[in-house]
């Protein structure tokens, strides 16, 4: 039987995933990335899918995306783009993309370290995605925070450029004492302003459907 990871966001995914459900689906609600009573059908990372995480065309369809009908993946982006943390279908069919953190410092991501062909590519589709979340930014995206970037740019790509309904969702774990990890929303809170102003943010990017919610290890600790 797979074990779940050992620590971290990883391992409290896996677990939140697996064993309490209704807590992130309750985190998610909380948030507005889903509408109120809505459930979510996890599809990564599932103890019986060996807790795999997807990224690329398989990762769209794990998210029942099958076509992008206006601009496909692959003229967007390189192969090998983001690995996701978690996919999952939203009742109302939105897909549910997740990506969590559970200490500060793994939210600092260094700069994008692709092929110059690659990079290039990457760049022009980050400075358009750039384009609708801060139309005054003039950050490099590619740089550092290049992690939460890219994840803003595939949001970019799946609603906006194509018109699907989805959720970007950054979860923050709570109280991972073991990571040294933030012990308040606040605290994570300050770390996303401080991320949002070095990228040309604003502080919500609740419109574009991006979210961020938040989950307390210690109620996810006794189903480890």
């Amino acid at each position: 039987m797979t074990e779940f990871a050992r620590a971290g966001s990883q391992r409290w995914l896996q677990v939140a995933v697996e064993r309490q459900p209704d807590l992130l689906r309750e985190a998610l609600e909380r948030c507005g990335a889903i509408p109120h009573g809505a459930a979510v059908e996890w599809r990564s990372p599932i103890r019986e899918d060996g807790f795999c995480e997807y990224r690329d065309a398989a990762a769209l369809r794990k998210a029942n995306i099958l076509e992008l009908p206006s601009r496909p993946l692959k003229d967007f982006w390189p192969a090998r783009g983001p690995v996701w943390d978690a996919i999952g279908v939203a009742s109302d069919g939105r897909a549910v993309f997740v990506e969590a953190k559970a200490h500060i410092p793994e939210a600092a991501s260094p700069a994008c370290r692709a092929s110059t062909v690659s990079l290039s590519r990457i760049q022009a589709s980050l400075a358009e995605a750039r384009r609708a979340y801060a139309p005054k930014a003039t950050a490099d995206w590619s740089g550092l925070f290049y992690q939460y970037a890219n994840r803003l740019a595939h949001q970019f790509l799946i609603e906006h450029l194509n018109g699907l309904p989805s959720a970007l969702v950054f979860l923050y774990f709570i109280n991972d004492a073991e990571m040294d990890g933030p012990t308040s929303e606040a605290e994570w809170k300050g770390a996303v302003r401080l991320i949002h102003a070095a990228l040309g943010l604003p502080a919500s990017l609740a419109r574009h459907g991006v979210y961020e919610a938040f989950l307390d290890v210690g109620l996810l600790k006794h189903e480890a």
